[in-house]
């Protein structure tokens, strides 16, 4: 079997490549900061960081769509992110519910990955199951816990206060 694991050139290079991609990563990390500091939305990325999967992209991403408007509810901010349901009926037909996507889909990816990682931690994990246990799709369960980490993000944001989690034997955590 070839390899080029012992090519001590390709491993002088694959090693610069992964320095020079670290310290691009502390350039960017730092400009989100320093961005996020002058738009005052440091509390709020912090607010929803403190939620299990949300890591620092998807939460300047929540504090950044929570800031460009003044949402009434959680139904109007998750309808800006387009991950509200849409009926696509016409007289006696009666389609499944499908995401209305018109939003920003890169924040709806982001929320999807932050519920893939919730998925495993102790306090969402009940939630998830329970809806695959009622025979829903992998992926149906991750788009609702995305929607409920999406909401609990606008509650801690609106209301201005702290996640607490509280792991319940069934349904979803408290907020």
């Amino acid at each position: 079997m070839l390899s080029w694991s012992s090519e001590p050139l390709l491993k002088d290079l694959s090693a610069q490549e992964l320095e020079h991609f670290k310290r691009s990563d502390q350039v960017i990390q730092k400009l989100l900061r320093e961005v996020s500091e002058e738009a005052g939305i440091t509390e709020n990325i912090r607010r929803c960081k403190a939620i299990e999967g949300i890591g620092e992209l998807t939460a300047t991403g929540l504090a950044t769509t929570f800031m460009r408007g003044h949402f009434a509810s959680a139904d109007a901010f998750i309808a800006f992110l387009g991950m509200d349901l849409r009926a696509k009926d016409s007289g006696k037909k009666h389609s499944p519910r499908h995401l209305s996507k018109k939003g920003d889909g890169e924040l709806r990816r982001l929320a999807h990955n932050a519920a893939m990682a919730a998925c495993r931690s102790p306090v969402w994990k009940p939630f998830y199951e329970s809806y695959l246990a009622r025979g829903l799709a992998r992926t149906q369960a991750l788009v609702i816990l995305a929607r409920k980490l999406c909401r609990v993000a606008f509650a801690l944001m609106k209301n201005q206060s702290e996640y607490q989690p509280k792991v319940k034997l069934q349904g979803s955590p408290a907020t």
